[in-house]
């Protein structure tokens, strides 16, 4: 499959989202979401160590949307359903077209923290790279430290595949752990899947 011509929305709804790709106007939201955020983002963020200016997000949104369009990534901006009040941002990364593998990154406005929206954002993602993208396999990646992340990621169905130990440098410059999560198509028989009570 030749991903440069594979046709999906660039936006869609859940109950109380609207998801959709980002734009070059979005700059100054996503400025205000992440300078008010840093002190939850700092640990785990390593673009977020210093406030961001407009300029600089100007810029990286342009790099953004022209991943987008050679479909090398789909950043997502995460609003509350019909605005534009971002509450947070994800993607998904690391992509393989060829097996089918993504990977979502997500991260929440502290305002935001708390009120089920990214497990909401992750569930809708998900559901979009299967329907749309013909995953095969969607992984979430995140520090084994970090508590929030990870329980999205089991809220959400993830199963924990395993963990890569002291493979990397924290922002702090500390070894640091990565926890693996996927979910495997629902068309595919996952091995590792907990039987139904209707089974034996």
């Amino acid at each position: 499959m030749n991903p440069l011509l594979l046709n999906f929305p660039d936006s869609f709804d859940t109950d109380r989202l609207t998801i959709r790709a980002a734009r070059f106007e979005d700059a100054q939201e996503i400025v205000d979401a992440v300078n008010e955020s840093l002190v939850e983002l700092r640990p785990w963020m390593p673009w977020a160590v210093q406030p961001t200016t407009v300029e600089f997000q100007q810029a990286r949104l342009r790099r953004v949307m022209a991943n987008w369009l050679t479909r090398e990534g789909l950043g997502l901006q995460l609003c509350l359903k019909g605005t534009n009040t971002m509450f947070g941002g994800s993607g998904l990364h690391r992509m393989n077209w060829e097996a089918g593998n993504f990977e979502i990154g997500y991260w929440c406005r502290t305002k935001f923290v708390g009120q089920g929206y990214i497990t909401e954002a992750v569930h809708g993602i998900t559901n979009f790279a299967f329907m749309y993208l013909k995953a095969n396999r969607v992984e979430i990646r995140c520090d084994a430290g970090n508590d929030s992340s990870v329980a999205v990621a089991k809220r959400c169905g993830f199963l924990l595949e395993g963990i890569l130990r002291n493979d990397s440098l924290s922002v702090n410059g500390e070894l640091r752990s990565t926890l693996v999560f996927s979910k495997i198509s629902p068309k595919e028989f996952n091995y590792y899947d907990e039987p139904s009570k209707d089974e034996g």
